[in-house]
């Protein structure tokens, strides 16, 4: 096979999925991805985010990787992994160098942004993502791309996105266990975005909510930039539990009744409803009012939608998302998860499903719980792509080839 492969990894807290794909198009300009494969397993061995047991989180990685790789018909040796959870943190640095009155060049944007990457990461964290936000040139701000432009002062804001060492480690380690290595770790709620955000939303405002089984992580993008990252120790699994304790049932028949009838906004439900309970060794057949589920699981979204709420407000974004939210996730095939956004936020909301820039079987990922291995694969794509002018046309290394290899580069740096 010719094409330069690409396999992800998404390991959450309830599947654990795969996707093997390869990269063809106008490389390195507008690559686009071909899925060939695409794998879930129930995964095991994670909490909310971070490996609770190596061994079950290998077996899990390595079953859907395989599975993945037998449907492409490929064997990768190397993965693009998503990454999450509650111990990720983001916080702004700034940059400045000297220009001594010359046109603003590349190197000195590189400079510069080597300066706003310096801040003193702790040792038990390591730095996930070094994302540009804007330039200033002398006094005037807002720039994105100063290159070209004439003054002597040159500074940048950052976004550093750090990660727990541990986690970051023990997920390393599972997987290499799994017999792959990890290519990168990307940030999920960031590659979801790829997949299922437009430029035009990010410019506007727009929040994205990553509704899991653990946990619900959330992005805000503004003025086409990641503006505030959050996580929320709450998602599906929470739902689960409620119907459990709220409706004397089973774990296993609360997530059966949550795909099968589950709603997130009690308007839409007929009170007069009911859902047959089959018989079990302990219960008779019995009813359950469809009516009481709603409220159960409508209280428990609402609630995770308020803390999010909240998170915007406190970061400072509160009536700036003029494109609304959009919902990814397992979570957020919920019937009237989009109404309930739409009360709980007073904003447009909808469900955001991959499928821009991907062809191949593009309906085995058509999907909002694919969202964060659609995206994984652009990212990996375009990385490759990248990899790809530089490797494969040494010989070219002149002017033109170099200038192409870094406006790719360029706008990989401005991924988010």
């Amino acid at each position: 096979m010719t094409e330069p492969i690409v396999a992800v990894l998404d390991i959450g807290t309830a599947h654990t999925t795969a996707l093997v794909a390869t990269v063809h198009g106008d490389l390195p300009r507008a690559p686009i991805v071909r899925v060939l494969g695409v794998s879930q397993t129930r995964t095991m061995g994670l909490r909310r985010g971070m490996v609770s047991d190596i061994e079950e989180a290998t077996h899990s990685i390595r079953k859907a990787v395989e599975e993945a790789s037998h449907h492409a018909g490929v064997t990768p040796d190397a993965l693009y992994v998503g990454i999450a959870g509650e111990h990720v943190r983001a916080m702004c640095s700034t940059g400045v160098v000297a220009i001594s009155g010359h046109e603003i060049l590349r190197t000195d944007v590189e400079r510069v942004n080597e300066v706003a990457r310096a801040m003193a990461i702790p040792q038990d964290r390591e730095l996930l993502h070094a994302i540009p936000q804007e330039y200033r040139v002398d006094k005037t701000d807002g720039i994105r791309d100063p290159v070209g432009m004439i003054g002597t002062r040159l500074e940048t804001e950052m976004y550093l996105v750090t990660i727990g060492s541990s986690p970051a480690m023990n997920l390393r380690k599972s997987i290499e266990r799994a017999g792959y290595k990890t290519r990168e770790l990307v940030l999920e709620p960031l590659a979801s975005a790829l997949a299922v955000l437009t430029e035009e939303e990010k410019e506007l405002g727009v929040m994205l909510i990553e509704l899991g089984a653990g946990t619900t992580d959330l992005a805000v993008f503004h003025e086409g930039k990641i503006r505030h990252l959050g996580t929320i120790p709450h998602g599906g699994n929470a739902v689960t539990s409620d119907l459990v304790q709220g409706l004397g049932i089973t774990q296993h028949d609360a997530e059966q009744i949550k795909e099968a009838y589950g709603c997130a906004y009690e308007p839409l439900i007929d009170p007069a409803q009911v859902i047959a309970m089959p018989a079990s060794a302990a219960h008779a057949e019995r009813h359950i009012s469809r009516e009481l589920m709603t409220h159960i699981i409508h209280q428990r979204m609402d609630e995770i939608f308020d803390r999010a709420q909240r998170e915007v407000h406190t970061a400072g974004f509160s009536g700036r998302l003029n494109a609304g939210v959009v919902l990814t996730g397992g979570g957020a095939s919920l019937e009237g998860i989009t109404e309930l956004a739409m009360d709980v936020f007073g904003l447009g909301a909808r469900v955001g499903v991959p499928g821009n820039k991907l062809d191949g079987l593009v309906e085995t990922v058509a999907d909002p719980r694919f969202a964060t291995v659609a995206g994984l694969a652009l990212y990996g794509a375009h990385r490759m792509a990248l990899g790809g002018v530089v490797a494969r046309r040494p010989s070219l290394a002149g002017v033109g080839v170099d200038k192409l290899a870094t406006r790719v580069k360029t706008w990989l740096q401005d991924f988010f």
